[in-house]
Parts: structure tokens; C-alpha cells; sequence
């Protein structure tokens, strides 16, 4: 009895609003405007992201000491930091592994016994704040340490690249390391931004060997043989096999003992002899222990590191922005180019696809209204929804915290299919009284009124059926909520503001005159008014 109270006290005030709306039609579309123009000035203000981020109950930390800890040391650290989750209620549970291949975040080869790596899972029911607060616990851990690298990660249902990635590109390696340096310790200032490392970081200890071609040249030595001869002897060459029932175990022939040996051990290495005195490697070559770099990579074939981070507590859009305005001022050396790249770049290209869909839409719709109302006029006034549609859209993910995603684009593309379902409704039901004869205004608002009812009935089926979506219950449901939050905020204003605002645009731009009309124009009585036809919908 409430509701039907409420629907019919709105009923008998549609009528006088609608006609004072037509009186005024003017300043209504001046609001209707003004609001537009707000919504357009707010996007920016909304952020975006690739996806929303969403709480998936689980997440680990890799992290790696300096090269040479042992794994003694390295799992001693490890519990130490994960110290910090005992007593925790939101934890449901957590381990701690130490070394192993497959955990070093450099591309070295290395057995791994200065990696580790922490898993945690949350209980039950725990929020994204305290999820939040876990992670942030563990990096505070991490950064007082000082000592280790570290790396955030998520379970993976996506390839999705990191959030943010700055590619620098060069001729000169030398050159790429030194610009990235610069931008990582530039754009970690950047609020917002966390884990921040680059590709180009120096990984393990190496023995560098740089041979004088002139020297070998004069002692007759070839440069491939003596290369070859110490690989054999530190890394070892099979000289036989020993069999063990049905088992062949090679045996390895070398001259240094691997883990004990010294520079001064590789330098007196004896690569050749001339005149029966043996010809050691220091005297052909320079052996320097330097620090290699973690990986060399090339994208399209040019030389580059990658700078990557993730997010925290800012939206992936905002913080692009930022980074965008360090690398124009960054002092990069010549020849040396940096560019955005990552989730946001893979975002704007997503984007644009879902903006071509969203014309293409537009016009389907466009054609199918025109083919049946057999009219440019009419479809283009119920067009006239979308823009309604788009200020509920901006108004419900303000209100909701929520970001530009993929996800609530496609609600926009949906959308573009559906608000204009309400138009189609009343316009047609509006022509069908002009076809007895009626005038315009007084044909809008008999519309109106007659189809008020199935246009609300239409609107809250589809509202109240995505509004258990839209709540964000169960797991992974930031994921969906958007979508279910933008069809909800654009049909809800749409459906309220079609009412109002698609009988003004009808009225503005319908000059068709009906044959009751013409015979009054032109005064003519032999003007016959056709017979009314029976609407079929």
C-alpha cells in the first residue's frame, strides 16, 4: 500500500511537472546541460585503472638477500620478517620458504640460496583494509631491514603486465643503466607507487676476463682455444664415466675447487706454453671482479630496462599522470628515450577499443529505431538518453569510490542498448496519439502518463536484478560490482530524467504536422483524417 501510494501521488504529479517542463523547456535543457558539462568535469576527477582492484585472500612476497648468504642466514632472516603475521586474527595462515631455484628475481642461473619467499592467506570474511594493513606490515619489515630486495605479488587469473612499467631505450648498455637509475630514484617519490625496481639492477659477483689479442697474437695462441681451455678447467670436463649397476656417473676433471677458489687461483690458470714454459692467463688477459647485470633485455630489438611498480591506495591513472611529468623533466643522457608502458598502457588501448564499440552501438541502434519509426527525427531524440544515462553513470562511481575500469565501461556500452528502451517506449506511444489527431503537448503528456508504468516496471527489473551484484558479496566481487554500479547509476537517472527531458527534445525538434493540424493550417474541410490504426507494440 506504501508503494502504490507513493506511485500514484507521483502519477498525478507527472502531468502539471511535464507541462510546466514544456512551458519552461528552455531552462530544463539549460540544467540538463549544466549537469552534463558537470559529469564531464568530474571524470577526471574518478581515476582509472585496467581492472579494480580486489581482494583474492592471498598474496606472497619474494625476496632476495645479497649473492653469496647462505641459506642458514637467508631463512633466519625470512622468519624474522614473518614474525610480524604470528597473532594476527585476519591471517588465516602463512609459510616461509627458503632457497630453492625458481626464487631469485633476477635471470642469473643461481641455485637460489639468498631467495626466499613469504606466502600468507587470510581468513575468512577479511576485508581489503585488512588485507592492506597485512602487506603494508611486511613491507614496513622488509624496508627497516635494508638489506634485501623484495617483491609483491598476487595470484595471477590475468596476463596482465605491472601495473606500471617505464621502458628506457638505448644503443649504449652503459648509457641504459645509468638513465634507469635516474628514473627509478626519480618516480619512487611518486605517492602512490610502491616496489619499485628496474631490470638493469646489478645482480651476482662475476670474474670478467678481457683478453689482449696482440699478446696472444705474439705468443701464437689462438683466442677460442684458450677461452675453451678455462671453461674446462672451472667449470669441468667429462674425462670418463663410471658405471654403478645400471647408472653412468660422469666424472668432472678441473683445476679449481668450486666455492673455495680465488682470483689470484683463475689468474695463475696455465693456458698454453711457448719454448716449454707455461704461458698463465694474467699474461694474456685481465681478470676483474665486477658485478654483472641481472639480465640484458632488448624490446623491438633495441637494447632497454624496465622500471616497474605497483599500486597502492591511488588509482593506476593518477599515478601514470605523475610519472608522466617526472620523465618529461628526468635528465636522460642523448640518444636515451623513456616511455610509459604496463597495465596503463594496455588501459588506453583497451579503452579506445571499447569507445570504437561504443559508436558502433550507438549507430546499430540508430538504424534499427530509423528503419522502424520510419523517421531521422524520432530516433535521434531518444538518442538524446545516452547523455542522461552518462550523468548517472559519473554520479554512482563518485558516490561508490569507484574507478574507470574495463569493467564499467562495458556497463557504458550496455548501456547504449538499454536507456534507450524507456525513449522508444514513450515516443512511440506519443505518435500513436498524433496519429487520432492529438496535438503535441497534450500527446506528450498522455504518454507520459500511460506509459509511466511500464517504463518504471522495466527500469527496476533490471535495477533491483543487478543490485545483489552491485552490493559486492562473495569472492572477487569488486570485479563485477562496477559493471552492475554503472548500468544502475545511468538507468536509474536516465529513466528519471527521460520523462522529463525526451518530451522537451520531442517538442523542440518535432516540426511534423499531423492531419488535423494541416486542416486547421490550411483551413481547408476537404482534408479526411485517416483511421486509427490499432498500435501494436
Amino acid at each position: 500500500r506504501a508503494f502504490d501510494a507513493a506511485l500514484n501521488a507521483g502519477l498525478r504529479a507527472y502531468p502539471g511537472i511535464l507541462r510546466t517542463a514544456l512551458r519552461s523547456r528552455w531552462a530544463v535543457m539549460g540544467v540538463v546541460v549544466l549537469l552534463f558539462g558537470i559529469s564531464l568535469l568530474m571524470i577526471p576527477r574518478l581515476g582509472g585503472d585496467l581492472i579494480p582492484s580486489f581482494t583474492q585472500g592471498e598474496f606472497q612476497f619474494r625476496i632476495e638477500l645479497p649473492e653469496g648468504t647462505p641459506i642458514e642466514a637467508t631463512d633466519r632472516y625470512v622468519e624474522s620478517v614473518a614474525s610480524v603475521l604470528e597473532g594476527r586474527e585476519t591471517v588465516g595462515s602463512f609459510s616461509t620458504v627458503a632457497g630453492g631455484a625458481g626464487l631469485s628475481l633476477s635471470n642469473t642461473g643461481t641455485e637460489g640460496e639468498n631467495s626466499a619467499r613469504i606466502q600468507v592467506r587470510m581468513s575468512d570474511g577479511s576485508s581489503h583494509e585488512a588485507e592492506q594493513a597485512v602487506i603494508d606490515a611486511i613491507r614496513e619489515r622488509l624496508d627497516a631491514a635494508g638489506d634485501a630486495r623484495y617483491e609483491f605479488e598476487r595470484p595471477s587469473y590475468f596476463t596482465f603486465r605491472t601495473p606500471i612499467e617505464i621502458e628506457v631505450y638505448g644503443d649504449d648498455i652503459a648509457q641504459v643503466h645509468e638513465a634507469s637509475e635516474v628514473v627509478r630514484v626519480a618516480i619512487a617519490s611518486v605517492p602512490g607507487l610502491v616496489d619499485v625496481r628496474s631490470s638493469s639492477e646489478l645482480g651476482n659477483p662475476e670474474l670478467q676476463v678481457r683478453f689482449d689479442r696482440n699478446q696472444l697474437a705474439t705468443l701464437g695462441l689462438d683466442l677460442f682455444q684458450v677461452a675453451s681451455t678455462i671453461r674446462n678447467k672451472v667449470q669441468g670436463e667429462v674425462a670418463t664415466r663410471f658405471m654403478q649397476g645400471d647408472r653412468e656417473i660422469d666424472v668432472l676433471v678441473r683445476s679449481v675447487e668450486l666455492g673455495s677458489a680465488s682470483v689470484t687461483d683463475v689468474q695463475e690458470m696455465i693456458v698454453g706454453n711457448r719454448d716449454g714454459r707455461p704461458i698463465h692467463l694474467a699474461s694474456v688477459a685481465t681478470i676483474a671482479l665486477t658485478m654483472g647485470p641481472s639480465e640484458i633485455r632488448r624490446i623491438g630489438q633495441k637494447r632497454a630496462a624496465v622500471i616497474s611498480g605497483n599500486l597502492d591506495g591511488r588509482d593506476m591513472a593518477g599515478v601514470a599522470a605523475d610519472v608522466r611529468d617526472l620523465l618529461r623533466s628526468a635528465p636522460l643522457p642523448p640518444g636515451v628515450t623513456a616511455t610509459l608502458s604496463g597495465q596503463e598502457e594496455e588501459m588506453q588501448r583497451s579503452m579506445r577499443s571499447l569507445m570504437l564499440a561504443m559508436a558502433l552501438a550507438i549507430f546499430l541502434v540508430y538504424l534499427v529505431m530509423a528503419s522502424q519509426f520510419e523517421s531521422l527525427i524520432h530516433p535521434f531524440v531518444i538518442i538524446f538518453t545516452l547523455p542522461l544515462a552518462l550523468i548517472g553513470v559519473v554520479l554512482a562511481l563518485f558516490v561508490t569510490g569507484q574507478t574507470i575500469s574495463i569493467v564499467s565501461m562495458i556497463g557504458v556500452v550496455m548501456l547504449a542498448g538499454i536507456v534507450v528502451n524507456n525513449g522508444i517506449v514513450l515516443i512511440d506511444a506519443v505518435n500513436q496519439l498524433r496519429r487520432t489527431g492529438m496535438g503535441r503537448r497534450e500527446a506528450l503528456v498522455e504518454a507520459g502518463l500511460s506509459r509511466i508504468r511500464p517504463i518504471l516496471m522495466t527500469s527496476l527489473t533490471t535495477i533491483l536484478g543487478l543490485f545483489p551484484m552491485a552490493l559486492g558479496l562473495g569472492e572477487g566481487a569488486e570485479l563485477r560490482a562496477p559493471l552492475a554500479i554503472t548500468v544502475i547509476g545511468g538507468l536509474s537517472v536516465a529513466t528519471l530524467l527521460t520523462l522529463i527531458v525526451i518530451p522537451i527534445v520531442y517538442d523542440i525538434f518535432d516540426r511534423e504536422k499531423t492531419p488535423l493540424e494541416q486542416a486547421v493550417a490550411s483551413e481547408d474541410d476537404s482534408v479526411v483524417l485517416p483511421a486509427t490504426r490499432e498500435a501494436t507494440s
